[in-house]
């Protein structure tokens, strides 16, 4: 991959045909079920990323049966919830998914799992979920309360009852819940009364239930979904297919929405299981986006919408997005430096609110500007979008995109858009 590219502006509506790639969420929940039931499973329409890579190498290291026949199949042949220790420490990657579903898994092998990832995986909090599982009488560690983590089982997982800390993220509370239905005896899962009962992107642990479900488990929330009950048994190989993923799918909507085009991503909107399909409606309603966007329940369309947001005829306020400070990057701050680099003033941060200064002529400038990804694939396919408006947008360290889509830079080129590589 190339070490920079400039987006050149297509100056006409974009229309044509593109197909998201699967969803990463799905690809990695479906992957792990799968491993863990008893049989055969065929995941198709699954992602093909850094991040499914990193948790389909950990598992086959785990003792796991995975072929790939096709580039969205996945042939998976299951354990039936008994991993094996593998011999040296996993490394994933920044997967986040992937470390904390598999952090979970660790408490079914048959010895030690240690799990490890690159510099920006190290600065990612992981202390609530090993808090969770040595509550669980699985023993875990983290050193610093980062990765890596280290998960020594004590024989059959038993379930039991916990609470936990779930506000930075809801994988913790779905990595419990995929474990659970390993355990010999009911599992049950409440948010700390301590924090609130507060829970950041509360759609994805509905969304790790639907797979469950799909996988033969039995799993229930409570009234007011602050705790779920998980029963012992297991899951049972299927044949999954993955839908498209949301996230990647609001790039090629605001591309949509900023030239005035028609993209047919090949998949109704109403049919998305995915929180990040609520960002849809928001962006249908560009340039006259409304004044507070809250986006808890759409984090990773954060992005896309505060870069729609500088051409919007308002300012719009991002509130209940403080998680994005511990994704790939900080993205709260990252999404402000970038957008004043292109013009100063143009967004600010108020706590962990994001402020951007909507302003419609910004469209048709030229404001050459290098923007820093931070090795964050969403900040690198959001502000290609403003390289589709305003003319000298150079993005750094594309080839970042491959965490999630690989295949981004050349959907981008096949829908007309010209890019201008430079090594």
């Amino acid at each position: 991959m190339k070490s920079a590219v400039r987006i050149v502006p297509p100056g006409k509506p974009i229309v044509g045909k593109a197909s998201p790639p699967g969803s990463k969420s799905i690809t990695n929940r479906a992957l792990l079920l799968a491993a863990l039931s008893k049989g055969e499973s065929r995941l198709t329409g699954a992602l093909k990323s850094d991040d499914t890579r990193y948790m389909a190498e950990a598992l086959r290291r785990m003792g796991v049966g995975i072929k790939e026949p096709a580039d969205d199949e996945f042939i998976i042949r299951g354990v039936d919830g008994r991993l094996k220790a593998p011999k040296e420490p996993l490394f994933i990657g920044n997967a986040g998914t992937a470390i904390r579903f598999l952090t979970a898994a660790a408490a079914l092998a048959d010895g030690p799992v240690t799990l490890d990832g690159d510099e920006h995986m190290r600065k990612r909090p992981i202390a609530p979920l090993i808090q969770a599982l040595n509550a669980l009488k699985v023993s875990a560690e983290a050193e610093a309360d980062h990765p890596p983590v280290t998960v020594r089982p004590r024989g059959d997982f038993r379930g039991g009852r916990v609470e936990i800390d779930a506000n930075l993220s809801s994988q913790y509370v779905s990595a419990l819940l995929m474990l659970g239905a390993c355990g010999s005896s009911l599992t049950e899962i409440a948010l700390s009364r301590s924090k609130g009962g507060l829970i950041g992107a509360r759609g994805y642990v509905d969304l790790t239930l639907a797979v469950m479900h799909d996988f033969g488990a039995r799993a229930e929330a409570n009234h007011d979904d602050t705790a779920w009950r998980v029963a012992p048994g297991g899951y049972r190989a299927t044949n999954y297919t993955v839908e498209p993923d949301a996230s990647a799918a609001t790039y090629l909507w605001a591309a949509e929405a900023l030239t005035a085009g028609r993209i047919d991503i090949g998949y109704p909107n109403r049919k998305f299981s995915q929180p990040d399909a609520g960002s849809a409606k928001l962006i249908g309603r560009f340039p006259h986006m409304p004044p507070v966007i809250e986006g808890s329940q759409m984090q990773d369309a954060v992005p896309t919408l505060a870069v729609l947001a500088a051409f919007n005829t308002r300012p719009v306020r991002f509130t209940g997005i403080a998680n994005l400070r511990v994704k790939e990057c900080d993205r709260i701050s990252a999404l402000s430096t970038e957008l004043n680099r292109i013009r100063p003033g143009l967004a600010r941060e108020e706590g962990d609110d994001l402020i951007v200064m909507g302003d419609p002529a910004l469209a048709g400038q030229t404001l050459p500007a290098r923007i820093e990804t931070y090795s964050d694939h969403r900040i690198a396919m959001a502000f290609a979008l403003m390289g589709l408006k305003i003319e000298g947008i150079t993005i750094l360290d594309p080839g970042c995109t491959a965490k999630t889509w690989p295949e981004y830079w050349d959907v981008l080129a096949s829908l007309g858009v010209e890019l201008a590589w430079e090594d």
